[in-house]
C-alpha cells in the first residue's frame, strides 16, 4: 500500500488516521500523551486527536466542567473538538462561540452515541433519523464557521437498528448541507460496541459519496496496524477513525500512522516501558486535575494498560489503590526494567455489551420529515 495522507477542508494531515473521543478517555492527557508516543517512535506527529465530546448548550452556557474540556495544549495543533447537539440554535451559537474565541481548528460533530440516556431523548444515533433535523443542525454549524479555515465534520452510525438504516442518507445530507468529511461507526445503535464492524458498509458510503470528492472515514474494530490498512483497503475509505483499540496503548498511533506512510512499524513496548508510560500519564493528567484525581481517574486504565503482560493480581489490586504519584512509581518499580512483551494484547477491549433494542422518545419513528427539536434532548453535561 502505497503512503496515504488526508485533507479534510483546510487540514493536512500526514496520515489519516484519527482518535476518537471517548468520554473519560481523550482529555488532554491522553491526546498529549498520545502525540508523545507517535513523536518518540515515528520522529513526527501526522494524525488528528480529538477532544472528549462537548455539549453545544453547555458550551454556550459556559459550564465549567466543559469549558475545561475544551482545554488543548500549546503544541496541540490542529485543535480538535466534537459537538454533541440537537438543536440548530445551540449548534449555531457553539460553532460561532469556537470560531470568535479561536477555541478550535475543527469541529467534528456526534451522531454516532449509542447510549440510551442519550438516544431516548432523540440524540446521538437515533437523530439522523429525522432527515430535516440532521440536515438543519449540520447547515447551522457549517454556517456558524463560514469565511473561515475550521471545517465541520460528522460522525454517525449505519443506523438506528436493521430497520431504520440511515447512513447513506446522512451521507448524503451532512455534503450537501458542506460537511468537509463524514466518518461512519460501522454498526448500529442497537449493535452498541458488540459483535463485529461491518465495513462492507463504509464500503457502501464510500461508492454513494463517491462523486463528491469528500472523505469517508471508517470506524469499528481497528485494533492493530494491519486492520487499518486491511479497513482501507477493503473499503475504498479515506482514513480511519480509532477508539477502542487504543484503550491502555496510546503508541498505537504511532503504528497506525508508520503502517499507513508506509514506513516500518515501532515495534510495542515491554512491561518496562509501559511502566514508564503510565507514570508519564499520571504526570499529565496531574498537571491537568491535581495529584489526587488524576490517581483515581488513572486506576481504569490499569488493566488495560496491563493486559497480555505476565502479572498477577497483586499488582493490579495495588494499581487500583494507589493515591499519589510516589505510589505509582513505587508500585511499579519491580517491573520497570522487565523486557516481558504483551502476549495477545491487541484484540477487543473496553465496553462491548450485547445488542439490545435502542431507547427512543414516544412516537420518533412516525415521521423522519420532521424536523421538530426533541424536547430535552440537550443533555446538561458534556463527556457522554
Amino acid at each position: 500500500m502505497s503512503p496515504v495522507a488526508l485533507t479534510i477542508g483546510n487540514l493536512h494531515l500526514q496520515s489519516p488516521v484519527i482518535l476518537a473521543p471517548m468520554a473519560g478517555v481523550t482529555n488532554v492527557a491522553f491526546r498529549q500523551l498520545c502525540r508523545e508516543q507517535e513523536l518518540h517512535r515515528t520522529g513526527t506527529v501526522s494524525g488528528l486527536y480529538v477532544c472528549e465530546m462537548v455539549t453545544a448548550r453547555a458550551l454556550v452556557e459556559r459550564n465549567e466542567k466543559t469549558l475545561k474540556m475544551t482545554t488543548f495544549a500549546p503544541e496541540e495543533s490542529p485543535r480538535s473538538l466534537q459537538l454533541y447537539t440537537t438543536d440548530p440554535r445551540y449548534t449555531y451559537e457553539a460553532a460561532k462561540m469556537i470560531v470568535d474565541e479561536d477555541m478550535a481548528d475543527h469541529i467534528d460533530m456526534n451522531f454516532g452515541c449509542p447510549v440510551p440516556k442519550v438516544t431516548r431523548r432523540g440524540g446521538g444515533s437515533a437523530l439522523p433519523y429525522k432527515r430535516r433535523l440532521f440536515g438543519n443542525i449540520v447547515a447551522a454549524a457549517v454556517r456558524a464557521t463560514a469565511g473561515t479555515d475550521i471545517p465541520v465534520t460528522v460522525k454517525f452510525r449505519i443506523g438506528i437498528d436493521e430497520e431504520h438504516q440511515t447512513h447513506l442518507d446522512a451521507g448524503r445530507i451532512a455534503v450537501e448541507e458542506g460537511a468537509q468529511a463524514v466518518a461512519l461507526h460501522a454498526r448500529t445503535a442497537a449493535q452498541r460496541y458488540s459483535g463485529t464492524a461491518r465495513w462492507e458498509e463504509i464500503a457502501r458510503l464510500k461508492e454513494h459519496l463517491a462523486h463528491t470528492g469528500i472523505p469517508v472515514l471508517g470506524n469499528g474494530d481497528i485494533f492493530r496496524a494491519t486492520d487499518a490498512r486491511r479497513m482501507m483497503e477493503a473499503t475504498g475509505c479515506d482514513g480511519v477513525v480509532v477508539g477502542r483499540g487504543c484503550l491502555g496503548r496510546p503508541w498505537l498511533f504511532a503504528e497506525l500512522s508508520a503502517e499507513l506512510r508506509g514506513e516500518p512499524v515501532p515495534q510495542e513496548p515491554s512491561l518496562g516501558e509501559v511502566c514508564s508510560i503510565i507514570e508519564r500519564h499520571a504526570e499529565l493528567l496531574a498537571a491537568h486535575e491535581g495529584e489526587n484525581r488524576a490517581c483515581r481517574d488513572l486506576r481504569k486504565h490499569m488493566g488495560w494498560y496491563l493486559r497480555g503482560f505476565p502479572v498477577g493480581g497483586e499488582l493490579r489490586s495495588a494499581l487500583s489503590r494507589v493515591s499519589s504519584l510516589q505510589e505509582l512509581k513505587d508500585v511499579l518499580a519491580p517491573w520497570s526494567y522487565s523486557t516481558a512483551l504483551a502476549v495477545d494484547a491487541d484484540g477487543a477491549r473496553g465496553r462491548q455489551g450485547s445488542p439490545a433494542k435502542v431507547a427512543l422518545p414516544d412516537g420518533w419513528l412516525d415521521d423522519p420529515e420532521d424536523d421538530t427539536v426533541p424536547e430535552g434532548a440537550e443533555i446538561e453535561n458534556s463527556g457522554g
